[in-house]
């Protein structure tokens, strides 16, 4: 009996979604692949690349011309929007292509925009910059002549810390987002995430950890948590619940989000960092705590 209910809420719920979506509701497998590479390139491209610059120094290569780390930043800008295509061909659901192809672009060029200023800081850090001072009040920038330089150095980190970064994540985790949405099944057939789940997901997290920090994103992070969560809770009373994608996702998300209270608990009395980040939401840049910790010591 319990079997021809369950077989008949599964013909009832496919119906109601459509041709398009018929094998969302059925048990899909891990996108192993797919995360896999996502990951490694995360961490290999955009948090490996100021690892490579510690290693291979901006100062090794003609100030004129990209260093190592540029090279890292360009193969994230490019092999990220494939992979972000790849998620997107493997959604359960139909999105709008001009939606998608438009989040992309902006991706691209906001990661781009990144590209060129965080380039340009690196340079500056040879002549002293520091990470933890606002633009006006670091030593090398608050006495150039004529002023309106210091006006261009301010317009340089707009591009790179606000402009740049709101038009790179906001894409981002809106794909992130959407792709989520169609990662549920029903919950008599749910089997949990596989182990290479929970091997990637530490990885994950922290990955995610580091885009909040470093980007200055808590804000859009939180926002998209939220509507994760809402969007499991509006499921659940379809008797939908996450498949093991979702699960993965979701759970990152969560584990990113206990790291950033610790990391804020754990700097909470730093007034140099305070400093640096004056507004009412504090998210110390781990680069910055570098800076001023670990850098200047050394």
């Amino acid at each position: 009996m319990r079997k021809r209910q369950n077989s008949a809420m599964q013909a009832s719920f496919l119906s109601r979604r459509g041709c398009r979506d018929l094998e969302s509701s059925l048990p899909r497998h891990f996108h192993l692949d797919l995360w896999l590479c996502f990951t490694l390139q995360n961490w290999l491209l955009d948090v490996g690349r100021p690892v490579v610059t510690l290693l291979l120094p901006v100062e090794w290569f003609p100030l004129n011309r990209p260093s190592a780390g540029d090279y890292f930043h360009m193969a994230y800008n490019i092999i990220t929007p494939f992979l972000l295509l790849k998620l997107i061909e493997r959604s359960p659901r139909t999105l709008p292509c001009a939606a998608v192809y438009l989040c992309i672009s902006t991706f691209v060029m906001g990661a781009s925009l990144h590209l060129v200023g965080d380039s340009v800081l690196q340079r500056l850090l040879l002549g002293g910059y520091q990470l933890h001072l606002p633009v006006r009040e670091n030593p090398i920038i608050r006495n150039l002549k004529p002023a309106s330089l210091i006006e261009s150095f301010e317009l340089l980190y707009y591009y790179n810390e606000n402009l740049g970064h709101s038009m790179w994540f906001v894409p981002l985790f809106l794909i992130l987002f959407l792709y989520f949405t169609g990662c549920f099944t029903l919950a008599s057939e749910e089997r949990g995430m596989p182990a290479a789940a929970w091997v990637m997901l530490p990885l994950s997290a922290l990955y995610y950890w580091y885009l909040i920090t470093q980007g200055q994103i808590f804000i859009l992070f939180i926002f998209t948590f939220f509507a994760m969560t809402a969007t499991v809770m509006h499921q659940k009373q379809k008797g939908l619940v996450p498949d093991s994608n979702g699960l993965f996702l979701l759970s990152s998300f969560s584990v990113a989000l206990g790291l950033v209270a610790v990391w804020v608990a754990c700097l909470w009395s730093d007034q140099a960092l305070r400093k640096k980040h004056p507004g009412v939401i504090y998210v110390p840049e781990p680069w910055a705590f570098y800076s001023l910790h670990i850098r200047q010591q050394h």
